[in-house]
């Protein structure tokens, strides 16, 4: 017998989990993807057997080509191959806006789909992260008002977070532990049982509040480590101290683990997964209780672009560039390294920043095709992207960047200057090359004169 799945949105969440249930004996899926200017082309990328994935992703490429040639899986944007779907991954964007608040317009709509398309005994599991009580007051309401049928009785609804990070999209779904909360134990076994055909570690089980409490509290502690690190890498600035010394003599005690700091935190959950925890303790107009904590680990890890803007500016002074005459070039669109992925990607308020202060942006990246963010071109030559700039902003990891020719940047460019902000490069190599160097968290901002030269 076949089981028939159903995968809401084709994103870095929904493709990887697609063609692994597509590779299981019994199942046959279809991805539902929204056909759009911005994303419709993915359907074609992907009914090709192709990742749509610009980035490093080790094991996808491989996998969709065979489930497509076997025909288990294929992409459409029609809606209507809901009526036919015993399971339903939800994987749809679930974004904050500029208060902080939850925006759920996508998952609104592919829960009313759904509602007027389900069939009874349909299983039914939100993936997208969300604030604690989603899955049941937003979701299942949604559901059961658009179809008439009851949670619990006649489908299942259970909610299962993702733990994927570009680059190890298949990796880590397949290895890492999945945790499972459904609204009755029948809809939790169901998803259990889904998920055991692909996930070789431990399956855990909990209540829905539970489980999506669960999500947002580990990326909020992820959040919160990593604010931490980047306050003590400007601590040790101010104090002329390498923090990355530091991070050495803290961790050689076998307990502990201090993060690494750098230019700012993207990607699609740690920036908005706090405030989805703190949104859950909003009720009738007021906070159950305000979670100060993680809300200054955000303005923490927010500024640090900003301050990644005043390492450039104070490079720039110290070799006697003017803010409004400066060509900086940000290495990095992408927030993740070896990969295309800039939701909230830091190199955006980087840039705002250093416009702001008059200066002319230019933009590397060898994995980002376009971002919506600008319209600045994204220059894939890093050797004609530095000609003629006064500074290089590294903000992204990517791996070529270790391995860049300093000699023959320093002579394409017009000033040579690094703002380093992941700890690529090496303090007293960049010295003895002729750079002005600045890194996050090495001997920061020098005492200068602040004026127009």
């Amino acid at each position: 017998m076949t089981t028939n799945i159903v995968v809401v949105g084709m994103g870095y969440v929904g493709i990887p989990c697609a063609a692994l249930l597509a590779d299981v004996e019994g199942f046959t899926v279809v991805g539902l993807q929204r056909k759009s200017k911005r994303s419709g082309w993915k359907i074609d990328v992907l009914n090709s057997g192709k990742s749509p994935f610009e980035g490093v992703e080790p094991g996808l490429d491989k996998l969709l080509s065979k489930v497509v040639a076997k025909g288990k899986f294929k992409v459409t944007d029609d809606p209507e191959i809901l009526s036919n779907a015993d399971v339903i991954l939800i994987d749809v964007q679930t974004p904050t806006d500029a208060q902080n608040m939850p925006q759920y317009v996508s998952l609104k709509e592919v829960s009313e789909s759904i509602g007027k398309r389900i069939r009874k005994g349909a299983l039914v599991v939100v993936e997208s992260t969300v604030a604690p009580g989603t899955t049941q007051n937003v979701v299942q309401t949604i559901i059961e008002k658009e179809s008439g049928l009851k949670a619990g009785t006649d489908f299942d609804l259970a909610f299962s977070y993702e733990r994927v990070m570009p680059g190890k999209l298949i990796e880590f779904i397949v290895n890492m532990p999945r945790v499972v909360g459904g609204i009755t134990p029948k809809s939790t076994q169901r998803a259990v049982d889904l998920y055991s055909k692909i996930v070789k570690d431990k399956v855990y089980t909990a209540d829905t509040m539970t489980a999506e409490l669960a999500k947002v509290i580990e990326n909020a502690y992820r959040d919160v480590n990593i604010a931490f690190a980047n306050e003590m890498a400007m601590v040790c600035e101010s104090l002329g101290v390498d923090v990355y010394k530091i991070i050495e003599l803290v961790n050689a005690r076998h307990d502990r683990h201090m993060h690494i700091p750098g230019a700012g935190v993207g990607g699609h959950c740690l920036p908005k997964d706090p405030w989805l925890l703190r949104y859950g303790l909003y009720e009738y107009g007021t906070w159950k209780i305000e979670p100060e904590f993680i809300s200054l680990a955000r303005r923490i890890n927010n500024y640090m672009p900003v301050h990644m803007a005043n390492l450039v500016e104070n490079a720039l002074l110290a070799r006697g560039v003017s803010m409004h005459t400066a060509i900086v070039t940000v290495l990095g669109v992408a927030y993740l390294e070896n990969s295309d992925d800039t939701r909230n990607t830091p190199s955006a308020p980087l840039v705002s920043s250093l416009q702001t202060k008059g200066m002319t942006v230019r933009l590397h990246d060898p994995y980002v095709k376009e971002w919506e963010f600008t319209q600045l071109p994204i220059e894939k030559d890093v050797i004609k992207a530095a000609t003629g700039a006064d500074c290089l902003a590294l903000v992204t990891k990517h791996s070529v960047y270790s391995s860049l020719d300093l000699d023959k940047i320093k002579k394409v460019m017009r000033t040579p200057a690094i703002v380093d902000g992941r700890n690529v490069f090496s303090r007293e190599t960049m010295i003895a090359k002729g750079f002005e160097y600045r890194c996050i968290g090495k001997r920061g901002i020098q005492p200068i004169a602040y004026h127009e030269p």
